[in-house]
């Protein structure tokens, strides 16, 4: 087997997400489209508002009659429109939402005003000009006007923007099914009697924990023990879009992964990162579906899984920007320089400070519980004193 120079953290991310394409679309109703992303630039079916609205409680009122007094002649209310036109020295009783009668230009609030059966006179200063405390037709948005572009995830705003756009449903991608195996003779399930050469396997359940949220159904391969012939057998027989193993990607004589995958007709894009934690990390295809192959460390697994594995859903979910996003944050002790793979370290946020883990094991999954971030450190990053600023990835 080849060993292939360590490949950059952004060529390896490039190369992924190249391999991710976006799945097939499908539509939606809103209430099944939360957390998914459009497949389509979605436009406006209707205007909003479709009329001229009262953005108070008050009176609708001509601005050329002030200071009064007017003749109360009606009232609108939301749903529930005046019919006739307002002359002047007139004016109409109205409510917040309802729709402005013809021939009124502003609305006095009823704060300032004082009423008398049907007269009204001003008590204060009244509307500064034509137009105020009115919400104008189209204020939101235009029939036809985009309002979600492709690739936008549709959040809880948007799904709402939508549905007062006049839609029923949305066109999106339809969710990527992901099988999860675990590899290694040496893991027993969850709450099972561990012997001392086993070990629980948790990266199952994590990774499928890390992906909760995203438009996905897992299926679970379970627990794959070191064995070509299984290996093969379960890979060959893959209903997926998106295969991600965890253990068995590296170079000793039991990790069988990359071996049973190329034997099933996999062609791996590329193997080793210069990563820490995640350094084995694997990705390529097997007919059409894309495999990422994670360390078995917890941590390496749950570090990859954030950088590459979730990006990848995202982009076959139809993200237009699957990056995870990072942000600066200041130290709040100094750092040593870094080595020559981009170093992702376990850290807290405190008092607006990031506080760096003392201990950066990746088989330590005490200390990423603990943590909120991830310090990102370049390649060859020089030495960083107290006070220096970095970027951080944050932890969900």
């Amino acid at each position: 087997m080849t060993v292939q120079p360590l490949l950059p953290v952004e060529d390896a991310f490039a190369r992924l997400i190249a391999l991710a394409r976006p799945l097939p679309g499908e539509t939606v109703a809103l209430a099944q489209a939360a957390g998914r992303w459009a497949a389509e630039d979605i436009a406006a079916r209707r205007t909003q508002p479709v009329t001229d609205l009262s953005a108070m409680d008050g009176y609708a009122i001509r601005f050329a009659d002030l200071p009064g007094p007017w003749e109360v002649i009606g009232e609108s209310a939301a749903g529930s429109r005046f019919v006739g036109d307002v002359a002047a020295g007139q004016a109409v009783r109205i409510f917040t939402g309802a729709a402005m009668p013809p021939g009124a230009d502003c609305v006095l609030v009823q704060e300032e005003a004082l009423r008398d059966d049907a007269w009204l006179r001003l008590a204060g200063e009244g509307p500064g000009h034509v137009g105020r405390n009115v919400r104008r037709r189209g204020l939101d948005f235009a029939e036809g006007e985009t309002l979600i572009a492709a690739g936008e995830r549709l959040t809880p705003a948007r799904l709402a923007l939508a549905g007062v756009a006049g839609l029923g449903d949305v066109p999106v991608r339809r969710r990527v099914r992901v099988a999860i195996a675990a590899t290694g003779d040496e893991l027993v399930a969850p709450g099972m009697p561990v012997r001392a050469d086993q070990l629980p396997e948790t990266n199952r359940l994590m990774i499928a924990a890390q992906l909760a949220g995203l438009p996905v159904e897992i299926v679970d391969l379970g627990i794959l023990p070191d064995d070509p012939a299984r290996l093969e057998s379960a890979f060959s027989a893959l209903d997926a879009d998106l295969l991600v193993t965890s253990g068995g990607a590296s170079v000793g004589d039991h990790d069988l992964v990359r071996p049973a995958l190329e034997a099933v007709g996999a062609r791996m894009d590329f193997w080793r990162i210069a990563l820490r934690p995640g350094k084995p990390m694997m990705a390529g295809t097997l007919g059409d579906a894309v495999v990422i192959g994670l360390p078995g460390n917890p941590v390496s697994a749950f570090v990859t899984t954030m950088l590459f594995v979730r990006p990848a859903v995202c982009a076959m979910a139809g993200a237009a920007d699957p990056q995870p996003p990072t942000r600066p944050a200041v130290l709040g002790e100094p750092l040593a320089a870094n080595g020559p793979r981009t170093d992702y370290m376990r850290a807290q946020l405190v008092d607006g400070r990031v506080h760096v883990a003392d201990t950066q094991d990746s088989s330590m999954l005490r200390t990423l519980a603990r943590a909120d971030c991830l310090v990102v450190r370049p390649p060859h990053a020089p030495e960083a004193a107290e006070g220096e600023t970095v970027t951080i990835l944050g932890l969900a």
